[in-house]
């Protein structure tokens, strides 16, 4: 037998019990158990800071929510898109991203529930789309455990469809230079270069076209209106090579 003495998680303190009530009663939820609610706001960031007080920080909710939050959106698709795999495809991958995630966060107020060290406080990180978009695919996993598939599955829908139908309508704009830039730093540990390869017409028509380039491949080049548009128009384009 071992004698290994587990380390179990802090009781949760009366304020921070208010808290999670409150945003209990704002989600239109009633979670049984609340502790696993109080998980999934938990950042790596503090859980690191209080090694040994038995806090654990939301990743394996937030790896749970990714797949719970994949089926629930495929299984409407397939229940309700009129298309075939490639824009059930489509519509998926532009639901289930940061960027979609990161609004239902702001909608739902997660920022304010958020646990978060010191050092990524400072920087801004209760803000992060990345970290918002984590915390709620752990939210999505802490209900699927509390409550189970047809709970969340009713949330995940109720809270999604608006962005759901933008992008079945060809309405939602998706940040092509952060998704190509997350995908580049996860799979090379570098970021994109972007590169004005030339610019045509008069000063107050002008389009500009720019190439982007990684992991010893250029793409484009693309054009735009402004340099904004044109980085955009040459990420997407590299994205949807890449990516896919």
């Amino acid at each position: 037998m071992s004698d290994k003495k587990t380390i179990e998680a802090p009781a949760i303190p009366q304020e921070r019990m208010k808290e999670l009530l409150l945003f209990q009663e704002n989600a239109g939820l009633h979670f049984n158990d609340i502790s696993i609610l109080d998980n999934a706001f938990i950042h790596s960031s503090y859980a690191n800071e209080c090694r040994g007080s038995g806090i654990k920080d939301n990743e394996r909710l937030e790896f749970l929510g990714d797949s719970v939050l994949s089926i629930v959106v495929s299984q409407w698709l397939y229940r309700n898109l009129e298309g075939d795999e490639g824009e059930c495809t489509r519509v998926r991958s532009a639901v289930v991203s940061e960027d979609s995630l990161s609004i239902v966060a702001k909608k739902l107020e997660l920022d304010r529930y958020l646990i978060i060290g010191r050092g990524e406080e400072m920087t801004g990180g209760r803000f992060k789309k990345a970290i918002l978009a984590d915390c709620t695919e752990a939210v999505f996993a802490a209900i699927f455990l509390d409550q189970g598939f047809d709970v969340v599955s009713d949330f995940i829908l109720r809270n999604l469809m608006p962005i759901m139908q933008d992008v079945i309508d060809y309405r939602f704009k998706r940040d092509y230079k952060t998704l190509l830039q997350e995908y580049v730093q996860k799979r090379y540990k570098k970021v994109p270069t972007y590169t004005l390869v030339k610019s045509t017409g008069p000063e107050h028509n002008q389009m500009f076209y720019y190439t982007v380039s990684f992991h010893g491949k250029t793409f484009g080049p693309e054009g735009g209106h402004n340099k904004k548009d044109a980085e955009q128009n040459v990420a997407k384009l590299a994205w949807t090579q890449v990516a896919h």
